[in-house]
């Protein structure tokens, strides 16, 4: 069994960002897009992962989550675009 976490970034249909930390990404993407997941996912459309880092712990990815909500727009799409 897998136990890295992923920080992970997704663009909603409003081109809105939504940054979270899971042990499965895809599986939680899923869950955002019936309704399941983030208040602010069902709010703003549905969402696709636009970006992804790997951790070893959860506490890691926490600490990134973290430092990267904290980021300017422009930050976070050029960590997207890879040109950070």
């Amino acid at each position: 069994m897998n136990s890295n976490y992923y920080l992970y970034i997704v663009r909603c249909k409003d081109y809105s960002l939504y940054i979270g930390i899971s042990s499965d990404p895809n599986k939680r993407i899923v869950r955002h897009n019936t309704k399941q997941g983030a208040k602010w996912i069902k709010q703003h459309g549905t969402a696709k992962i636009v970006y992804m880092e790997e951790f070893t712990d959860q506490l890691s990815a926490r600490k990134r989550e973290t430092q990267v909500k904290k980021w300017s727009r422009i930050k976070k799409e050029q960590l997207i675009q890879g040109s950070l």
